[in-house]
């Protein structure tokens, strides 16, 4: 018998101008360019979760779609897709089981919405796909698939039992790099976040030595790869992290992954992030404004005690070495038309090496959602095609959707242009060349 896994990748934009004005802009084609490229790390867990007597097979929906056609002989077929290419992915899944073929579904937005997802497939998957990937199989096996298959106990999978994903189901020629999760979850409970906080309530690591043997298994099949952690925040257990760094250090690979601010805050931490190849991290600032950032996070607003801290620590941390890659929303509650101005000027200011512009998104299942729609400010409710990070589809609190729209594309025209990303790159050279503390023992 053979299962067919369809990924959901590459990224819409909707936004037509914002689109045209992508197209010359390095960081923001740069970063589409890189988030098309990552594979679905989740399917290719399952892929090795699944028994040897079932034949696998991994597949990209661009690379169907490029070719026209979809597998005619899977005997099952497992999809997995964010909200943003949910309703590509519900087509998908509605041709499949018209030709009678099951069709199951998992993924954050499945997981948030799982009724609407089962009205287009056989089963849905609620919560951590490896805990529930093999009583799913056997069941298909006797023809007995269940419609839903829930955690008892949601977000209890221990990853030092997560198996090594089946990377060598890749095409080696289509990635530019390969992804590798050591942790799950978060300890910092933004209202917006739509990660995989939504499948575990608690943060937990991955054992190094499972880290590392991910690590070697992709460098089996490439030489030098650029690894992109999958984590929604690294480094949450300091002791864990440096104990990873040193191991990561002998693999002599590079690295990117997120993280938040506080990182700046241990100086033996940023030693091993550098010594070990990382190149660069993206910190969800989210705004330089303290009326912004007053409320976004439901427990103890964190980030907004870090603002006064935002320009020392982005110095500090690359001071060696390390960029940074700030990440704003715009149209938060406290965003006024200012906010627009007031980022560009943060980012000159704070020698930002990169930075990265969203609006505020309403994802399915975050506390934003819940309360965007009850406030009726969802524009077109359901509409998760929009929900790119890229696209309107909130009445801001402070501003006329216009404002946002028109301020949005002033910024990224300014941001993106060649001469504000060169002078963003010769600024971070200056000063790294100036800092005792750059060294580079990772190659």
């Amino acid at each position: 018998m053979k299962i067919g896994f369809i990924a959901m990748s590459g990224v819409r934009v909707h936004n037509e101008e914002l689109t045209r004005v992508g197209l010359t802009l390095p960081s923001f084609v740069e970063r589409s360019k890189i988030i098309a490229s990552l594979p679905s790390l989740g399917l290719l867990t399952l892929a090795a979760l699944t028994p040897e007597r079932f034949e696998v097979d991994y597949q990209e929906i661009t690379d169907l779609k490029q070719k026209d056609f979809l597998p005619d002989d899977y005997d099952l077929v497992a999809i997995s897709s964010y909200s943003a290419q949910i309703m590509e992915a519900y087509q998908v899944a509605d041709e499949y089981q018209s030709k009678k073929v099951p069709v199951v579904m998992g993924g954050l937005h499945v997981s948030a919405l799982p009724e609407e997802a089962k009205a287009h497939c056989s089963a849905v998957v609620v919560g951590e796909g490896e805990a529930l990937w093999p009583q799913l199989v056997s069941d298909f096996e006797r023809g007995e698939l269940s419609p839903y298959y829930l955690q008892s106990n949601p977000g209890s999978f221990d990853l030092k039992e997560a198996p090594v994903p089946r990377f060598e189901l890749l095409d080696p020629g289509r990635y530019n790099r390969l992804t590798v999760q050591t942790s799950r979850g978060c300890p910092r409970q933004c209202d917006f976040c739509a990660s995989s906080i939504l499948l575990t309530p608690r943060y937990k690591i991955k054992p190094v030595d499972k880290v590392i043997e991910e690590i070697r298994a992709i460098k089996r099949i490439w030489d030098r790869p650029f690894i992109e952690f999958a984590d929604d925040n690294s480094f949450v257990n300091t002791k864990h992290c440096k104990e990873l760094l040193r191991a990561l250090a002998k693999e002599k690979i590079h690295w990117f992954t997120e993280a938040d601010i506080s990182v700046a805050e241990d100086e033996e931490l940023l030693g091993l992030m550098r010594d070990s190849g990382c190149q660069q991290i993206l910190v969800g600032l989210e705004s330089p404004l303290k009326v912004s950032l007053d409320g976004i996070e439901l427990k103890t607003n964190w980030k907004l005690r870090q603002q006064e801290k935002y320009k020392e620590a982005i110095a500090r941390i690359q001071s060696y070495g390390v960029t940074v890659n700030g990440c704003f929303i715009l149209g938060l509650d406290g965003d006024t038309t200012s906010v627009f101005e007031e980022v560009l000027d943060f980012i000159r200011v704070s020698g930002l090496y990169d930075a990265q512009i969203t609006f505020m998104t309403a994802f399915p299942g975050t506390p934003l959602y819940r309360r965007l729609k009850q406030e009726d400010r969802i524009i077109l409710d359901r509409a998760w095609q929009l929900c790119t990070l890229f696209d309107i589809n909130i009445v801001p609190k402070s501003m006329t959707v216009q404002e946002l729209q028109n301020g949005f594309l002033w910024l990224a025209k300014t941001l993106y242009s060649d001469e504000e990303t060169n002078q963003r790159r010769r600024k971070f050279r200056d000063r790294l060349k100036n800092s005792a503390n750059f060294r580079r023992i990772a190659t």
